[in-house]
């Protein structure tokens, strides 16, 4: 029997070095065509891997999957996947909690910059063929400013990092953080902590049942009038209906976004057009290098999977020692 791997979907323009190395060890690329659940869950029934960038891997579709020995996420974030219960069916998950470390540190300062200097409001002011540079109000300082950082990962402490050699104090808070961290940053006690002291809130969690909305009307209430709100992590940290308000009403300053509920947004989403947000089109991530790594490291964790051998990254390490565990052969999984 050939097997097959199914790709749900991907963000890069060819699977080319997916189809290049699973060739070599025999094994068939199969892609979605609109990664909707009725059709991932009719290709899953032949597949014996998954690879999944944002499309949900839901019950429904691992249900299907017989013959499905794992499932990896080109990412970091495993929220579209029911891992659950995939480790009920005794399948691997695993992910790349490694790659766009620079690119999203970046990205999520390059945010706070055009946020802080107006460069993108001074951008179309001069391509529309205007020259004021008090248009749009006199900017704060920098340095001596406070960089919230909620969650503090590999990421976030990248940013920390980046944050240091232009004069900002950073505050981090995580519910793991409990003393001063060796990158710099002072610990906040809580979240209402951090949010009421620093300048700019800049967010690094992940998404889960405790995350989502964790900043809403009452968190945005916290901030300072003048603050500013990063967000190149998990759109459903934050309620966009809270956001729009608070920003509409001065609550805080201008926020910088780079991940969206609907992915592209509607025309009309009042965010696209608030003066007081720069969005991008969750760009964060992206790179030629950042690319390749994360398709080398995700094809590498299900090669090593259907060779018998346990990959780098297993999210679910509870499925290892499982009687259910799915594995490739008669062998259970070694290191």
């Amino acid at each position: 029997m050939t097997r097959s791997v199914l790709v749900t979907d991907y963000a890069w323009p060819s699977l080319d070095a997916e189809r290049r190395i699973f060739a070599d060890i025999g094994v068939d690329v199969v892609t979605a065509s609109t990664g909707d659940e009725d059709e991932l869950a009719e290709l899953a029934t032949h597949a014996d891997a998954i690879l999944t960038n944002w499309k949900p891997v839901t019950g429904r579709i691992l249900r299907q999957a017989k013959r499905c020995l794992t499932v990896a996420r080109y990412g970091v974030g495993i929220d579209n996947i029911d891992v659950s219960a995939a480790t009920e069916l005794g399948i691997i998950v695993t992910n790349v909690p490694d790659y766009c470390i620079d690119e999203v540190s970046d990205h999520a300062f390059a945010l706070m910059l055009s946020l802080n200097r107006r460069i993108v409001d001074f951008a179309w002011q001069t391509r529309s063929g205007g020259w004021d540079n008090k248009a749009f109000g006199v900017p704060h300082r920098l340095r001596g400013q406070t960089l919230g950082l909620v969650g503090f990962g590999r990421i976030a402490r990248r940013v920390a990092a980046k944050a240091q050699p232009f004069g900002l104090s950073v505050l981090a808070y995580s519910p793991t953080l409990t003393t001063d961290t060796s990158d710099g940053a002072r610990v906040a006690q809580s979240l209402q902590e951090l949010l009421v002291s620093s300048d700019i809130v800049s967010l690094h969690a992940p998404l889960t049942e405790a995350t989502r909305h964790m900043i809403g009307s009452d968190q945005l209430a916290m901030m300072r009038p003048e603050a500013m709100l990063v967000n190149t992590a998990r759109s459903a940290l934050v309620e966009q209906g809270a956001l729009c308000d608070a920003l509409v009403r001065g609550t805080i300053a201008a926020a910088g976004i780079d991940v969206m509920d609907e992915e592209p947004p509607p025309p009309d989403h009042p965010l696209r057009s608030t003066p007081s947000v720069v969005m991008t089109p969750h760009a964060a991530f992206y790179s030629v290098e950042s690319i390749n790594e994360l398709q080398d490291k995700t094809v590498g964790n299900v090669v090593q999977v259907l060779g018998g051998r346990v990959p780098a990254t297993v999210v679910n390490p509870e499925v290892l020692s499982s009687p259910r565990l799915r594995q490739s052969g008669n062998d259970r999984p070694t290191a």
